[in-house]
C-alpha cells in the first residue's frame, strides 16, 4: 500500500510503499476512504508534540471500510463504514478511566501519533475506539467530524448554558461547531486574524452573528469564549471580552505561551479551562447530533500524494473550513 510517512521531525512527509497491516484480535483492518488534515498534524511535524512514534503514518480523522475483523471483534463486520478518531486506546484501569475521564488516561495512545494513522491506503484500528458511520453519510463530510468536530463539541459542552459565544480562530472546528451552536439557539461571535475579511465573511455564512479581528472586542460582552487558534495571547484578550462569571475554553492540544495579564481581567469569577482529547461517549453523542443539524463542512480535497501541500495550505490558512485527503472512492 501507499503511505505518507514522517521519518524526521521538521521534514516533509515521504511517499512510501508499505505492507498492508494485519489486524490483531481487537482490531479492524480498514481501507481508508478519507482522512482529515488537522493542526495537530502540524504540531507533530514541528516537534511541538514530543516523542511521536517514528517512522509514523499521520492522520487521525479517518473514514474507511472494514476489510477484516480481529477474532475478538463482535461489533463490526466487513463492509461496515467506520470512523477513527484521535483517541486510539485507553487502559481502562487507571483512576481516570475508572472515573469516566478516559480522555485523561495515564496510558492512552493516539491515532497518528503513537499509532499509525490514516495517511495511507489501509490502516488498522482498535474496534473499541471506532465509530459507526452511516453508509449514506459522505466520507468527505464525516472525516472532519472525527477531531475538529469532536473537540469542538467537547469544548461547546463545557460552556454549559452560555448563549453568546466567542470563537477565536475560525477554522475547521469553529465552522463545524458554529452550526451546532446556532442549531441550539446560541449566538456566535467569530474572531479571525486581523484584516481577514474573507474569513469573517465565511464565519457569517455559517451562522455567526458578528465577525471581526481577534484584537477587537465584540459589540457586547460574551458568556463564554472558545479558543481554537494555538495562540497564547488570545487568552488574556478573550478574558476582556467575557462577562463576570464567564469561561474561556482552550480547545487546542498545543498553544504558545500565555503572556502575563492583570488579575482584574480574571477576577469576578471568570475562569480558564483546557480541553484534552475526547471520550468515546463524546463521539457517540456528536455523531448522533451532526446529521440532525445537519453539519455541512466546507471541504478542500487533496490526494494522498498531496498531503504535504495540504499541510502547507493549512499552515498558511489557504482554505476556509476543512482539508481532507481523498484516498479511495469506495
Amino acid at each position: 500500500m501507499k503511505a505518507m510517512i514522517l521519518h524526521t521531525v521538521g521534514k516533509p512527509l515521504e511517499l512510501r510503499n508499505l505492507p498492508v497491516p494485519e489486524p490483531s484480535d481487537h482490531q479492524l483492518l480498514l481501507k481508508v476512504e478519507t482522512c482529515g488534515i488537522c493542526r495537530t498534524d502540524l504540531h507533530i511535524i514541528d516537534g511541538e508534540l514530543e516523542e511521536p512514534n517514528l517512522p509514523l503514518v499521520l492522520g487521525h480523522q479517518i473514514v474507511g471500510t472494514v476489510q477484516e475483523v480481529g477474532t475478538s471483534v463482535t461489533d463490526f463486520e466487513p463492509g461496515d463504514k467506520v470512523g477513527v478518531p484521535w483517541l486510539g486506546y485507553t487502559c481502562g484501569e487507571c483512576e481516570f478511566c475508572r472515573s469516566g475521564q478516559e480522555n485523561l488516561c495515564d496510558n492512552a495512545q493516539f491515532t497518528g501519533y503513537n499509532i499509525n494513522g490514516g495517511f495511507a491506503e489501509y490502516t488498522v484500528a482498535n474496534a473499541h475506539f471506532c465509530f459507526p458511520i452511516p453508509k449514506d453519510y459522505p466520507a468527505l463530510q464525516a472525516a472532519p467530524l472525527l477531531c475538529a468536530g469532536l473537540i469542538g463539541y467537547r469544548s461547546l459542552r463545557k460552556t454549559g448554558d452560555a448563549q453568546n459565544l466567542g470563537f477565536y480562530g475560525f477554522g475547521s472546528a469553529a465552522h463545524i461547531i458554529s452550526q451546532v451552536a446556532v442549531h441550539q439557539g446560541k449566538e456566535v461571535y467569530a474572531f479571525t486574524r486581523p484584516g481577514d475579511e474573507e474569513g469573517q465573511e465565511f464565519a457569517r455564512s455559517v451562522g455567526a452573528t458578528w465577525a471581526g479581528g481577534s484584537k477587537t472586542l465584540p459589540p457586547e460582552k460574551l458568556d463564554a469564549a472558545i479558543i481554537f487558534a494555538p495562540v497564547g495571547p488570545l487568552v488574556p484578550q478573550s478574558l476582556k471580552a467575557i462577562k463576570k462569571g464567564g469561561q474561556v475554553i482552550c480547545a487546542g492540544i498545543h498553544m504558545s505561551d500565555i503572556p502575563s495579564f492583570p488579575y482584574k481581567d480574571l477576577w469576578e469569577e471568570r475562569s480558564i479551562e483546557s480541553v484534552a482529547n475526547l471520550t468515546r461517549q463524546d463521539g457517540i453523542d456528536f455523531m448522533q447530533i451532526a446529521p440532525k443539524v445537519p453539519v455541512k463542512s466546507n471541504i478542500t480535497t487533496y490526494s494522498l500524494e498531496q498531503a504535504n501541500q495540504a499541510l502547507d495550505d493549512l499552515r498558511a490558512s489557504n482554505f476556509e473550513g476543512s482539508a481532507v485527503l481523498q484516498i479511495s472512492s469506495d
